[in-house]
């Protein structure tokens, strides 16, 4: 297939273009390699790319709508993976207008390519973020995510909103995959894991959010691109259960789905610390924080949706994944 994948220098972007090259797929990378973390660390994702024949780059924005234009004419993707977006919950209160220029008007841009170029399948990134100030556990993707705790969350559920549209009014075959915490080996530095690392290894105190007792559904990357490849694989149709008198938020009338994405096992973020301290042979030194605005105290991912849709099945437990990174970490930067 052609795969349009946007973010494609993004820690899942790279990850997914990987997978897609090796397995025969055409991929067509897209990504304005904003300074929002080290460009370097962007590059040298797409170095990695560059090499393989059937991988080609477009530097540009999804707000700039021209280019993202030229790049779908040139193209002619079958099949599209958005997963450039403006991201993190703390910055989007620092800086709410980068979510409505990259997050709306760049998501717009995206489905008004994919309804014009006939694309087959539109697959989109969401967030765990959608599910906001909801207290019941796991988060389903049949519960209703109306109560957002930050413009990010916002802006993830308008997408949603968004492709539900495209797909009603112009048959576009979309889903979205609400993203669990993903970290791994080339991860994003502002994530907790990284951050983490980077601190404990230069003897520096760490800050330690909601004093660590709180949970998070960490999802590693392969586990995430496996989900993501099986969910491109298989274009919705129209849900034949659907009943417009008793709708179920993650399915419709049109060709449109949305699913949770991520491992099914939430871990409490002491516990977390503890594996990468001993994965390191180092102790942190902690600065224990309350919970940060935006933040919300546990995430815990129900998939049984996509399990029974796609088959797809996370395997990677926290030791193994942390270790995993801990080895790229100290390889990529020289770190012992």
């Amino acid at each position: 297939m052609r795969v349009f994948i946007t973010g494609a220098a993004g820690f899942i972007g790279a990850a997914l273009a990987s997978k897609l090259l090796a397995r025969g797929d055409e991929v067509l990378g897209y990504d304005n390699l904003n300074p929002y973390y080290d460009v370097r660390l962007k590059q040298a994702r797409l170095d990695r790319l560059a090499p393989q024949a059937k991988f080609r780059f477009v530097k540009g924005s999804l707000e700039d709508r021209e280019a993202l234009t030229r790049a779908f004419n040139d193209f002619k993707p079958q099949r599209v993976v958005n997963l450039a977006a403006q991201a993190g919950v703390r910055y989007s209160i620092e800086n709410p207008h980068a979510y409505v220029e990259s997050n709306l008007v760049g998501f717009m841009n995206v489905l008004e390519c994919c309804r014009h170029h006939d694309v087959e399948h539109l697959v989109y990134a969401s967030s765990s973020s959608v599910y906001g100030a909801n207290r019941k556990l796991p988060f389903s993707v049949q519960d209703a995510v109306d109560h957002p705790v930050s413009l990010y969350a916002a802006s993830k559920k308008a997408n949603e909103l968004m492709a539900h549209t495209y797909s009603h009014l112009y048959r576009l075959p979309t889903t979205g995959l609400r993203f669990f915490t993903v970290y791994g080996p080339w991860g994003r530095p502002d994530m907790a894991l990284f951050l983490f690392t980077r601190s404990i290894l230069a003897n520096q105190p760490i800050q330690v959010f909601n004093n660590g007792r709180h949970t998070r559904d960490f999802t590693y990357i392969d586990d995430i691109v496996e989900g993501v490849i099986r969910t491109l694989d298989r274009v919705p149709a129209p849900d034949p259960d659907f009943d417009p008198l008793h709708p179920k938020p993650a399915s419709s009338h049109a060709p449109y789905r949305v699913y949770n994405i991520g491992n099914n096992q939430p871990v409490e973020l002491a516990h977390y610390i503890e594996v990468l301290e001993n994965c390191l042979g180092r102790k942190a030194e902690k600065i224990l924080l309350p919970l940060q605005p935006g933040d919300v105290p546990d995430t815990h991912a129900d998939v049984e949706e996509l399990v029974r849709d796609t088959g797809y099945m996370p395997r990677t437990s926290v030791e193994e994944g942390i270790a995993r990174f801990v080895a790229w970490y100290r390889g990529y930067y020289g770190e012992r």
